[in-house]
């Protein structure tokens, strides 16, 4: 049964998130959760998840959620990941867990088209593949398929936007290079919205390689020297939306060019808090890594499989962020 999409509005609190131990190869970061005891004797039953990037608030929080899940499912879980959202790193990563043959596997594919052909090997070699937060154009690949309703996090970023600014100026949207289904949705659902708006003037959508803080930075200063009446600023993930709040701090435009961002890591609440950013977007990665959990053991049971699974999400602003009810929607740093 595929959950509701639907937007809940509300508020959030204090948060924590994992640091992602450095191991494996040069560019991936491995952790292992405490090996469970397998029952009457048998061993344990082994999940790998692999994750966007390390070392990211959103990432670490969904390793919680799955780390949680498989402690009370008698699950080893093994998290991995690339240092940068890149696919040759990823692939690395993917291929290294593919030699290992674990019964399932958790994936967030960095690229839609490019990550199929080593997707496709894990699930060749016996893995049973659920993807976590993006997907694949492949509708073959994936168990079960689990993350946000991206497109309509867009338009509720373009809402917030347009409220920040007074509904009137020129605005840009940061985000990591075309191919990754989550963002691609969150920039086509902020257009579509934008589209009601006749007084708001997108003048540049600026791909960052590989969701690099800095780089985002660098975008950042350089649009504002281009357009210094630039009003707004809708950033589509993490790291971008940490590099453009570092850049607007440092420009002096903090408060006076507006920062939406999507996801709450901790970082971004405290430039919700100090005022550089007037809206987050954020998600549910702890219960995106649970449901992936719960979603791989009933595909090796061979019990019923929910196909898609869609988590909800809200609107934190500097309102409503001691609201206690959606504290679990701040991401955080350690588990």
């Amino acid at each position: 049964m595929q959950r509701d999409r639907k937007f809940v509005v509300a508020a959030v609190a204090a948060l924590a998130v994992p640091v992602v131990a450095g191991c494996g190869g040069d560019k991936s970061s491995s952790t292992q959760s405490n090996p469970a005891p397998g029952e009457a004797g048998k061993p344990a039953r082994t999940i790998t998840l692999v994750q966007g990037i390390t070392d990211e608030p959103f990432y670490i929080s969904m390793q919680c959620g799955a780390e949680e899940e498989a402690h009370k499912q008698n699950v080893t879980l093994e998290t991995t990941g690339p240092q940068k959202w890149d696919v040759a790193q990823q692939t690395q990563v993917v291929n290294s867990v593919a030699a290992k043959r674990p019964d399932a596997v958790l994936i967030a594919p960095v690229d839609e088209k490019a990550m199929i052909a080593p997707v496709r090997q894990l699930a060749a070699n016996g893995s049973k593949v659920v993807l976590v937060d993006t997907t694949l154009k492949d509708p073959q690949l994936g168990e079960s398929r689990i993350a946000s309703d991206n497109r309509a996090g867009g338009v509720e970023a373009a809402k917030s936007l347009a409220r920040a600014v007074g509904d009137k100026g020129k605005v840009m949207v940061l985000s990591v290079p075309p191919g990754t289904p989550t963002t691609d949705a969150r920039i086509a659902g902020f257009k579509d919205e934008l589209a009601n708006h006749p007084n708001i003037a997108l003048v540049k959508v600026e791909h960052i390689e590989g969701s690099d803080a800095g780089k985002a930075t660098a975008a950042v200063n350089a649009a504002l020297a281009a357009n210094p009446d630039l009003a707004g600023i809708f950033a589509a993930n993490v790291t971008t939306g940490q590099g453009a709040a570092t850049a607007l701090k440092t420009s002096g435009k903090a408060g006076q060019t507006k920062l939406v961002g999507f996801d709450a890591s901790p970082k971004q609440v405290e430039d919700l808090k100090d005022g550089t950013v007037q809206a987050l977007i954020a998600q549910q990665p702890l219960e995106i890594g649970a449901d992936g959990v719960r979603q791989a053991l009933a595909a090796l049971d061979g019990r019923p499989v929910q196909k898609e699974i869609q988590t909800r999400m809200i609107s934190v602003t500097k309102d409503n962020l001691n609201d206690p009810a959606v504290s679990k929607y701040l991401y955080r740093r350690t588990c």
